[in-house]
């Protein structure tokens, strides 16, 4: 088996892998590159590409699977089930949304075969839900992907078990390191469950509504608010498209509108609704009935609820009247600030009145869990990718081989 490294020896953002065995060829996730636009971007140069025999995502953030529309519909795409279910569920709402004609789901440690290849996922905690590092097997070798992992969110039971039991005889082992140069060796990154107290305290300073600018999809997040918010005696609000992807999770503990969630609302901004019209899903919102918010009842329920907000969504919400004693939380990475849509809403939020801070956490391992990780899998060979600082990888790790784009490599 050879293994090849297309895109993410050097940076993170773009992903992807090639394996081969006797002709026999897949790729692991097909990421799109964080500095270009999806226009712009170009397919790794991969010969043949159109005739891989599948691709196997690790997660559903768009960084791992966003050229897939640029390869043939018909190639059989491998994801878990509810990466799938929340791809579809997002799909018509965010400029770019997709999801595989051809897909073939996964789960949790059960072995599935793609010609020569055998494929076994494993679970992990990661911002994006139901992520998973893979490891792939034929003529006897072993490789462990991955993928992007955390050991401090919602499902770190999931990364001890990992590490307590982790997969055996990994002649290579491709693991990210997203934290190198964000941290020191010894740093931690807060925990889920730190960032809820911290919110559940905003909460106690906020006498109007707390906004949260976070994304949805980022699971573990939107149940730190909701706990948050719960203990404040507080209802959650979210959009349309929140609502679709909570529900997309299809896991009975995730908050969503729906039976036995009696204080999850839906608030629908009036762009969302032309969107939801134009687009011809306005049945979506029989889905909520019972459960929505008006914008002329906001006002009322302002000092009793917590809203997951979009960053354009708060000049509609002073419109309404609704930003009195409001207090503005951004909980995503802080690079998107320095954004246009980052830029203008600090701008909005400032002339506005309405104060704002950050409050968020890694989707990515710290460096001593990162450590943890690469002790507990102990492989022959481990070899750097989905970071900006492969170099340092030989000071922090045992048995590093650095690679580079395009070079191929034996197992």
């Amino acid at each position: 088996m050879k293994i090849c490294i297309h895109r993410g020896s050097d940076q993170i953002g773009g992903s992807c892998v090639e394996l081969e065995h006797d002709g026999a060829r897949i790729l692991i996730d097909l990421g799109q590159p964080l500095d270009v636009e999806y226009e712009d971007a170009e397919l790794p140069a991969i010969s043949d590409i159109q005739n891989v025999q599948g691709v196997v995502l690790s997660h559903g953030h768009r960084d791992h699977w966003g050229l897939l529309p640029k390869v043939d519909k018909q190639i059989p795409v491998y994801l878990g089930q509810k990466t799938l279910s929340i791809l579809k569920a997002a799909e018509p709402f965010v400029p770019g949304g997709y999801a595989p004609p051809n897909a073939i789901t996964y789960s949790h440690k059960k072995t599935f075969e793609i010609g020569p290849f055998q494929i076994t996922p494993h679970l992990m905690d990661h911002s994006g839900f139901d992520a998973y590092s893979l490891v792939i097997e034929a003529s006897g070798k072993r490789v462990l992907y991955s993928g992007d992992v955390r050991g401090h969110g919602r499902k770190a039971r999931m990364f001890e078990g990992f590490i307590g039991n982790p997969p055996e005889a990994i002649d290579v082992m491709l693991m990210e390191g997203s934290s190198l140069g964000r941290l020191t060796a010894s740093e931690r990154f807060e925990t889920e469950a730190e960032i809820e107290e911290r919110l559940r305290e905003a909460i106690t300073r906020t006498s109007g509504m707390l906004l949260v600018a976070c994304s949805v999809q980022n699971i573990d997040r939107v149940v730190s608010v909701y706990r948050a918010a719960k203990r404040n005696g507080r209802q959650l609000l979210v959009d349309a498209y929140g609502a679709e992807v909570l529900k997309a999770t299809e896991t009975a503990s995730i908050p969503k509108p729906s039976d036995g969630w009696d204080d999850v609302k839906v608030f629908i901004p009036q762009f969302q609704r032309r969107h939801l019209v134009r687009n011809g899903i306005a049945h979506l919102v029989d889905g909520y009935k019972g459960r929505r918010i008006y914008p002329e009842g906001v006002p009322d329920i302002a000092s009793s609820s917590v809203m997951i907000i979009r960053p354009w969504m708060i000049t509609e919400l002073s419109q309404i009247g609704a930003l009195e004693g409001a207090r503005a939380i951004w909980s995503q990475w802080d690079g998107y600030l320095r954004e246009e849509s980052g830029l203008k809403f600090i701008t909005t939020c400032e002339a506005l009145g309405v104060p704002m801070e950050t409050i968020h956490t890694s989707g990515h391992a710290d460096i001593l869990d990162l450590q943890r990780y690469a002790n507990a899998v102990a492989p022959k060979r481990l070899v750097p990718i989905h970071t900006f600082f492969p170099e340092r990888f030989s000071e922090l790790f045992d048995k590093v081989v650095p690679s580079k784009d395009g070079e191929w490599m034996d197992a």
